[in-house]
């Protein structure tokens, strides 16, 4: 009993102290409920009200910077996990023609034209254009001349640089190139990095339908599984 005295004694004068529930429940390891009857009569002075509030909002703050880096934490980590796997996964894969053929064909059936004349493949995305093309040109080993490309730029953008920037990102002359077209409905800024969308054009119907054939057999082939 003289324990239990001690204790309150305790806790009454740090609550008079100004010092919150939670605070004395650590120092002198009381259970909550003890201490809420304890100090139920016990009134704070709207000075310390305010400095226990203003500690509250400053532990908050904390918290939650806290639980926003032990979740930035566990995203890096578990994005570390997933390209580690796929990292396992593609070094053991080695594209051969047979291969690169079966993902060119599929690649040209979900981003290419079927209209049959020539393989045209748009993309905002150099590096999407520039891989199409690596397999491309490692597969049929096209004549270079027959490439085409056509820019569709926001108004804001230079046609020069566009055209230079493509160019040298897939490897075809600007004398291959269209005319560009412009959007002038452009309103807002272009961010820095949009190139625009570059059209492809490979002019060879017979390549493009065997790439197409063997993009629907392929599709055939995986609903058997």
């Amino acid at each position: 009993m003289k324990i239990d005295l001690a204790k309150k004694e305790a806790a009454i004068k740090l609550r008079r102290k100004g010092k919150s529930i939670r605070n004395i429940e650590k120092t002198l390891n009381i259970n909550r409920s003890t201490l809420s009857g304890w100090l139920r009569n016990i009134e704070l002075t709207n000075e310390q009200k305010t400095q226990l509030h203003q500690k509250w909002l400053t532990a908050l703050i904390r918290a939650r910077l806290k639980a926003a880096e032990i979740n930035r934490n566990a995203k890096i980590e578990r994005i570390r996990k997933i390209k580690q796997g796929v990292g396992e996964l593609m070094s053991r894969i080695e594209i051969n023609k047979t291969w690169g053929e079966l993902i060119f064909s599929i690649f040209y059936l979900a981003e290419g034209t079927k209209k049959e004349n020539a393989i045209v493949i748009a993309n905002s995305n150099p590096e999407v254009l520039k891989s199409f093309l690596t397999l491309f040109r490692y597969l049929y080993k096209p004549n270079e001349l027959k490439f085409r490309c056509c820019l569709h730029l926001r108004k804001d953008q230079s046609n020069e640089q566009s055209k230079n920037y493509w160019s040298e990102t897939l490897k075809i002359s600007e004398s291959q190139f269209y005319k560009t077209q412009f959007d002038k409905r452009t309103i807002k800024s272009t961010y820095k990095n949009y190139k625009g969308v570059c059209v492809l054009t490979y002019l060879d119907m017979n390549l493009q339908r065997r790439i197409l054939y063997i993009g629907e057999e392929l599709l055939q082939t995986i609903n058997k599984v």
